[in-house]
């Protein structure tokens, strides 16, 4: 009895002690789940360092949102360079198109193998094709355009503020004579809505446009020379253009007198045969004894102010030249460098034009030097209409504008009396 009472209290001691072993363990692993769940114990969800850390976590994620926002701007902004960077080299390839296309028509007609003929009867290639026209180069323009021109050709002045009272003139002559092709290029706002008023057709750039900027503000000298940028759009949509000046009355339509042979066709500021179309001039060097009289070829300087041009790709690298000297040389006259580009001929280090020109009819297409130096005083050239007259070699150009409207439109054959042949500056 006693040793069984014993085995009982045994019995009851060990499995107390199994319960108690695996109380233990639960707390144990109770504890081990709260240790790694609460490292930094269970109370510490609440405390302050808990909250700092979430702050933190706010602050660095605001942080890393700047940082994004920065990161994207930059992205956009690589992205716009990029754009422009295919813009740019699009424009390229389709120059180097526009050239192939060239060099593969002068091919076919240079390239056929054919005889001469009898001599007198042989003639060269005279004028080169034009080019695919691209309206992507300015749309806004080329809707304009499209219901501006007359047989994809028409008459572009620039003019800004400066210039109102003459191109008021030269725009009232022009609807006096019929002429409906033709565009002024608005350098500032006053001048567009001075058009608009006027229901002569207007273009104006936008106003961010660097060029518009310089048209605004600058003088006479930087205006003339916008037009050759200006120009190139003109021509890259497939247009043949008659650049005009303000100080231009016109007397009758010039597109009825144009042959559009060549890239280049110019007024002259030549005064008669010789200086207008070119001639011999002998130089002469006496201390060269035997050959002391050297030939020199000269002709007088085409006009910058009134030529047309056709969109051909002669006519835009005279285009691109000269612009791109007077953006390196300021100083220079534009007019002198757009014909130094048109004439000067290949040689050592350098690559002449290769553009075809015509030198316009000077007694048509007449300068002041011509009409105040030789017309008004011979009596059978006085009779002579031309069709336009530039005042282009004197400075008083509004009166000596409204003189010749008076001599040629009004009949006055005193109009022109008043005024000396050449300038009245003191120089």
């Amino acid at each position: 009895m006693i040793g069984g009472r014993r085995e009982g209290g045994l019995m009851r001691k060990a499995s107390q002690s199994v319960v108690k072993s695996r109380i233990l363990i639960a707390v144990a692993i109770i504890g081990c789940l709260f240790a790694f769940l609460y490292p930094h114990g269970f109370l510490s969800f609440y405390s302050p360092a808990f909250h700092s850390q979430v702050l933190s976590s706010k602050c660095e994620s605001s942080h890393r949102l700047n940082e994004l926002k920065a990161e994207y701007a930059a992205e956009l902004e690589k992205n716009e360079e990029l754009r422009q960077q295919v813009k740019e080299l699009t424009e390229k390839v389709r120059l180097a198109e526009q050239k192939k296309d060239h060099a593969q028509k002068q091919i076919e007609a240079l390239g056929k193998w054919r005889k001469a003929g009898p001599s007198g009867t042989v003639k060269g290639l005279r004028t080169n094709p034009t080019v695919i026209p691209d309206e992507s180069v300015n749309p806004r323009l080329a809707v304009i355009l499209e219901a501006v021109a007359v047989g994809r050709e028409l008459i572009v002045a620039l003019a800004n503020w400066k210039v109102k009272e003459s191109l008021e003139i030269w725009f009232t002559n022009i609807k006096r004579v019929g002429i409906t092709n033709y565009l002024v290029v608005a350098l500032d706002d006053k001048i567009t809505e001075f058009c608009k008023s006027n229901n002569v057709p207007v273009f104006t750039r936008d106003a961010n446009d660097g060029i518009a900027s310089i048209g605004r503000t600058g003088n006479n000298h930087a205006v003339s020379g916008l037009k050759f940028h200006i120009l190139r759009e003109f021509l890259l949509l497939g247009y043949s253009v008659l650049l005009s000046d303000i100080d231009i009355v016109y007397l009758q339509n010039p597109f009825d007198y144009l042959y559009r042979d060549s890239d280049v066709e110019s007024m002259t500021d030549g005064h008669d045969n010789m200086t207008a179309y070119g001639f011999d001039d002998v130089f002469d060097e006496p201390a060269m004894g035997w050959a002391r009289y050297a030939h020199t070829m000269r002709i007088w300087v085409f006009n910058s102010g009134f030529f047309y041009i056709r969109p051909t790709i002669p006519s835009i690298e005279l285009l691109d030249r000269v612009a791109g000297r007077l953006a390196k040389e300021p100083k220079s006259w534009d007019q002198a460098v757009f014909n130094e580009e048109l004439f000067f001929p290949s040689h050592l280090g350098y690559e002449g034009l290769h553009a075809a020109r015509r030198t316009m009819d000077f007694y048509l297409f007449m300068n002041s030097k011509v009409l105040f130096k030789t017309v008004r005083k011979d009596d059978r050239l006085s009779k002579l209409k031309p069709v336009i007259v530039h005042v282009n070699y004197h400075p008083n150009k509004l009166q000596r504008m409204k003189a010749v409207m008076e001599f040629y439109v009004d009949g006055n054959r005193d109009a022109l009396k008043p005024f000396p042949d050449g300038s009245e500056w003191e120089w």
